[in-house]
């Protein structure tokens, strides 16, 4: 299994994005998201698969950025939970 960051901007001003929001909770259900617009996922899935998945999601004006996270990592700020699941999944 690898760490995933999803990350994207929805540039239509004002549009909410629930489909793209519901598809990243159904297909990847070990996931965080603490920042905005971001997420990190456990998945045997490639940074391209992801983003060919998501695809349908987005409108043409959007950018997402599929990378793969490897330890070691480093944050602050984080409630406990949110600290918990990135020592778990990070380190």
């Amino acid at each position: 299994m690898t760490t995933l960051c999803i990350s994207y901007d929805l540039n239509k001003e004002g549009k909410n994005y629930p489909g793209l929001i519901a598809k990243i909770r159904e297909e990847f259900p070990t996931y965080w998201h603490h920042l905005d617009s971001m997420w990190l996922i456990v998945t045997e899935m490639k940074p391209a698969a992801v983003r060919e998945l998501l695809k349908p999601y987005l409108d043409a004006d959007d950018e997402l950025l599929v990378a793969t996270i490897l330890p070691p990592a480093a944050w602050t700020g984080f409630n406990d939970r949110g600290s918990k699941w990135l020592k778990d999944n990070l380190n």
